[in-house]
């Protein structure tokens, strides 16, 4: 009714606005939501992974694998967009400290996909769901302070 009432009056407050505010403020989810939604695609993309691997014996178990466990990562990985919001995750995916891992999961992620189905190569699919689960590692320690250095350091020192 206040809308109503606003849009006679030829008071338009939301005009003022840009696009991505009022984007935002009509999708706004409670945190409750977020929670739920998150847990969804995240517990979503772990069951997905895990299936994978239960089906990679199996036959064409291999292209399986491959697919399921990138799809289950996507999951993964899309889920903290319901914590942070989408823009906000690729605006953090791409900053200067972790543009590097992100580019490296997003060409895993595709090349794991194109030997599973185009190439239909099932060694080169598991090297690249395994460069695949390395990257996104690497991936997920950049969002722990100094976590990638310490792992840096560590390797260093055992190879020393």
């Amino acid at each position: 009714m206040d809308k109503l009432k606003k849009a006679l009056s030829g008071d338009d407050e939301e005009e003022d606005k840009g696009i991505v505010t009022q984007i935002s403020d009509a999708t706004t989810l409670s945190w409750s939501t977020r929670i739920k939604g998150f847990l969804f695609c995240f517990i979503l993309g772990a069951v997905l992974s895990i299936l994978g691997s239960c089906l990679l014996f199996m036959r064409n178990g291999l292209v399986i694998f491959g697919v399921l466990y990138t799809l289950g990562n996507i999951l993964s990985m899309a889920s903290t967009c319901f914590l942070m919001g989408p823009l906000n995750q690729i605006k953090k995916m791409f900053a200067k400290t972790r543009v590097f891992a992100t580019i490296m999961v997003l060409v895993m992620f595709v090349l794991t996909l194109v030997c599973a189905f185009a190439i239909k190569n099932a060694p080169l699919t598991i090297i690249c769901c395994i460069l695949q689960f390395l990257a996104m590692t690497w991936y997920s320690l950049s969002y722990i302070p100094f976590a990638r250095d310490a792992v840096m350091k560590c390797f260093s020192a055992c190879l020393d």
